[in-house]
């Protein structure tokens, strides 16, 4: 029996690996009451069709890559017109513990009516590190490590392990499928605190996770480093954010010289450097102009 009611689960895929989609699947698919993969036009979607099918679950096959936004679009409004009342949204590189749903829903019950999602504790892959929940301050963050049994208040929840109740999908929009794939989380966030909504990190709620392409060491520890495509979109959907009525004004003031530091630091430490640089010049760019989709030197 599933372990939390009406419950539909969202797995987006872009040429995942299939071992690792496999673990997330059987991981996922006994907490929830359906589970749906929205594959973007993946290489290897045979493969993906052939786990699904051995599993007994949906996959929603795009012809082209439409982005994470998009996708999750797809995957909501399949679960909306089936009736259900929760939809969980999660990476192909997530992998939760076996109570994660329930810890989640459990949270979300007792949470109130003006909540937009609750999110789990991430442990990066990788470091073993786990992530805290954050509420956005200037010029610094307040970060919190939440105890056993709490779930604390916080202003945005990644992606990947949100559990939202449709109806404030309802009343604060889908995501923005404009901004392709980098911060579409981080504006939904935004536009349902902007709704008057609060976001919650439930401590008992824990998902191993896998962000960027992989760790550059430095002093004071690991930074996650993205290719060239990912720094395009990472650079033009900041600026994008800059330009949304629901972006709070001290996250753009702390983000301003973030994206700078950022903007040096992959220009001139981490390789490949001249690739990074023309990314991040076009990103910053098309960001100016307003432009959204796909990077436009992707085939």
């Amino acid at each position: 029996m599933p372990q939390s009611p009406s419950i539909a689960a969202i797995v987006v895929t872009y040429r995942p690996d299939i071992a690792a989609l496999r673990m997330l699947v059987d991981a996922l698919h006994p907490q929830v009451d359906r589970l749906w993969l929205v594959d973007n036009a993946s290489a290897n979607v045979e493969s993906i069709r052939a786990l699904a099918a051995a599993r007994g679950i949906d996959v929603m096959a795009n012809d082209r890559n439409r982005g994470i936004g998009a996708a999750l679009n797809q995957g909501i409004a399949l679960a909306r017109a089936a009736g259900f009342h929760h939809v969980l949204l999660m990476d192909q590189d997530s992998l939760p513990a076996g109570d994660m749903v329930a810890r989640l829903h459990e949270a979300l019950m007792s949470a109130g009516e003006k909540i937009a999602a609750v999110g789990p504790v991430h442990v990066d892959a990788r470091s073993g590190n786990a992530a805290p929940f954050v509420r956005i301050g200037f010029p610094f963050n307040r970060k919190s490590h939440s105890a056993p049994g709490e779930a604390v208040d916080c202003d945005f929840l990644i992606t990947s392990g949100c559990l939202i109740p449709m109806r404030a999908i309802d009343a604060i929009g889908d995501m923005d499928a404009g901004l392709f794939i980098d911060n579409v989380d981080l504006e939904w966030c935004f536009r349902a605190k902007a709704h008057g909504y609060r976001l919650a990190g439930v401590a008992d709620a824990r998902m191993t996770h896998r962000i960027g392409d992989r760790l550059h060491w430095r002093p004071g520890g690991a930074a996650i480093v993205h290719g060239p495509s990912r720094l395009y979109t990472i650079m033009r959907n900041r600026v994008l954010l800059y330009r949304r009525p629901g972006t709070p004004g001290r996250w753009i003031a702390q983000d301003i010289p973030r994206a700078v530091l950022k903007f040096l630091g992959f220009s001139l430490v981490v390789a490949p450097r001249g690739a990074n640089i023309r990314a991040m010049l076009r990103g910053l760019r098309d960001g100016l102009a307003g432009r959204e989709g796909p990077d436009p030197d992707v085939g």
